[in-house]
């Protein structure tokens, strides 16, 4: 199955989740992420901002500021397919939809952040399979982005355990991501 083909498969099954199921899932991978020691001894955290039937961010990026660490947004840029991390203070003041529909950070409340000083990458996807390997949606954003990082940062995905597959398509410039995270369990790629 090509990447295309994968990723038509994958939202389509997850798309079949009710907002219910999606809730209840999320909950549970913040759970997960929480007792994570990447997350707990990061100071500078990015998240993706939910869209459709993705894991529900939300939540985590209230606890995140709430326990004094910095929570960051991309503001993602479609002329040059990058982005750059935007502070978070207020997730109903400071996003709205914007390219893609997508919420992103308003101009008002835009708070450039150093891709270099993040400590931990929160990553959508698709699809991923259990060495890490990552299938996105096809705009390469994050790949553009993560050369930006320390090369320690760790890339951690947070996806519904029906994401997880035996082998998702990769190309040379694919870059893996260290944890993966699903409502039933924490996957160590890296090791």
């Amino acid at each position: 199955m090509n990447k295309k083909e994968l990723r038509k498969k994958i939202i389509k099954q997850r798309d079949r989740l009710s907002p219910g199921e999606i809730g209840e899932k999320s909950s549970r991978i913040a759970e997960n992420l929480y007792k994570l020691p990447a997350y707990r001894d990061a100071g500078a955290v990015m998240f993706f901002i939910t869209f459709g039937t993705e894991v529900e961010t939300r939540a985590m990026v209230e606890k995140t500021i709430k326990m004094g660490k910095v929570a960051l947004a991309p503001k993602p840029l479609p002329k040059t397919r990058e982005m750059i991390p935007s502070q978070l203070l207020d997730w109903d003041h400071d996003l709205a939809p914007g390219a893609y529909n997508i919420p992103e950070p308003k101009e008002e409340a835009f708070r450039p952040f150093k891709p270099e000083t993040i400590d931990l990458l929160i990553v959508p996807g698709v699809a991923f399979d259990s060495k890490g390997n990552r299938l996105g949606y096809g705009g390469g954003y994050y790949d553009r982005f993560f050369p930006l990082l320390k090369p320690q940062t760790p890339l951690v995905a947070l996806v519904f355990e029906l994401q997880v597959v035996n082998a998702v398509p990769v190309d040379e410039w694919d870059r893996r991501v260290d944890i993966i995270i699903t409502e039933e369990r924490v996957i160590e790629s890296r090791k």
